[in-house]
């Protein structure tokens, strides 16, 4: 069974665009267009990955990793974050608080996308793009 994973994301076409390229790689999508869709998505889906987007309308990135650690059943999930404001981040931080496995700044490239999905779902750690 291919394993799942959720992408949430506001901006329709890098919501499509994620998708497309972790579904040819043939991994299960799920899709979320905010982030309280996201929560949602996480509770019926059981994602086994998570990209998110940090700034979204009704709950932000942070707010998404907070629910999947919250939870002893999502609690190890990775997280990917989309973000264009990641010279902003402290990689320190959002690794140690939210657990966030690696950051991508927009616009990224979808190849390198995708080898930090296999690598965080083969349990390789952070990284910041």
């Amino acid at each position: 069974m291919a394993e799942r994973i959720l992408v949430c994301d506001d901006e329709p076409h890098i919501l499509h665009a994620v998708s497309f390229k972790l579904a040819a790689a043939g991994y299960e999508i799920v899709q979320a267009t905010d982030g309280r869709e996201g929560i949602r998505q996480i509770e019926l889906a059981k994602p086994d990955l998570v990209v998110t987007d940090l700034q979204m309308p009704h709950a932000n990135g942070f707010e998404v990793c907070e629910f999947l650690r919250s939870r002893p059943e999502t609690a190890n999930v990775p997280v990917i974050l989309l973000t264009a404001r990641a010279l902003e981040l402290e990689e320190e931080q959002i690794s140690n608080r939210y657990g966030v496995t690696a950051v991508f700044m927009k616009p990224f490239s979808p190849r390198a996308l995708l080898r930090a999905v296999q690598d965080a779902l083969a349990g390789v750690g952070c990284q910041s793009v």
